[in-house]
């Protein structure tokens, strides 16, 4: 595809104004009438050896999008930011009302990770972690991959060296139940 020296020009301050490369593959074709397919866009601006803008990310993350009210589970934690509440809709000791067994916890060590064998509703898995400290906790992951824990004993946080052994454990359970 051969662009005139001022459509190269344009598509340069396209991609300067922040212009995502489908923006620039539309603009192409309303402005100068030349439809070009997503990958020759992607080519044409390598070729002209222009560089598209990563967006910039927000300074704090973004609040998850509310779960179903018959789901919601509590805050998802964020990071190394941990928000340990009581969920609504969940029975004494912050376990689902009506809700399956947990299948036994995994691993040996100070930290035991169990998997529901039914996901809590408005979760794609979860299940039940107790710490050193002899406490449980349920967690969750959302439809959205974030992971959310609510503590039986409400402001309860689990010991700091808990949480590395904690995401280890859940992370084998997870390769081996298939999620990745």
């Amino acid at each position: 595809m051969q662009l005139t020296a001022e459509q190269k020009e344009q598509v340069g301050r396209w991609i300067e104004g922040g212009a995502k490369l489908a923006e620039i593959q539309q603009k192409l074709g309303d402005v100068f009438d030349v439809r070009l397919t997503y990958m020759e866009a992607r080519f044409l601006i390598d070729d002209l050896k222009l560089k598209l803008q990563d967006p910039e990310l927000p300074a704090e993350p973004a609040a998850a999008a509310e779960l179903p009210a018959s789901g919601q589970m509590g805050e998802p934690i964020h990071g190394g930011e941990e928000q340990w509440e009581e969920p609504a809709g969940m029975g004494d000791g912050g376990m689902p009302q009506g809700g399956g067994l947990p299948q036994e916890p995994s691993g040996g060590g100070a930290v035991s990770v169990g998997v529901d064998t039914i996901a809590r509703p408005g979760t794609m898995v979860s299940g039940s972690v107790t710490f050193s400290d002899g406490k449980s906790a349920a967690w969750y992951l959302d439809q959205y991959g974030q992971l959310g824990v609510t503590a039986e004993d409400p402001g309860y946080r689990p010991p700091p060296a808990d949480l590395p052994e904690f995401q280890n454990q859940l992370r084998s359970e997870m390769k081996r139940l298939g999620y990745y």
